[in-house]
């Protein structure tokens, strides 16, 4: 049974945003700002928490931020960095589930995702 598309999704977003996370640092940055809530964490403590620091992680954090799955934003002298792209990792999960289990005789629900 096929499901529909999900429309806000293209084929090319979906791509762009999954090379931006094609990365173990880029993984661990979104991981620990997921984990810090809206809030975010100054660039400092991200870096611990990541093992990410310097150029580096200045690098990445770009390139997520490109992608629209984190800010940065300047506090007097500190540079929060939040992720905000909830909804479109939830987008981006159903974007790989939509058609699972498409081309078999059960439903989708049948089948257990790990």
């Amino acid at each position: 049974m096929k499901q529909t598309p999900i429309p806000d999704l293209d084929l090319a977003l979906a791509a762009s945003t999954f090379a931006a996370l094609g990365s173990e640092q880029r993984l661990m940055v979104l991981g620990a700002l997921v984990r810090a809530g809206p809030d975010g964490l100054s660039i400092g403590e991200l870096g611990k928490r990541a093992g990410v620091t310097g150029s580096t992680l200045t690098h990445h954090m770009k390139i997520l931020s490109q992608a629209g799955l984190v800010t940065q934003e300047k506090q007097g002298r500190s540079i929060i960095c939040a992720a905000v792209a909830y909804q479109e990792l939830n987008i981006l999960s159903e974007f790989l589930l939509r058609e699972c289990c498409a081309d078999t005789n059960q439903p989708h629900e049948d089948h257990q995702h790990d």
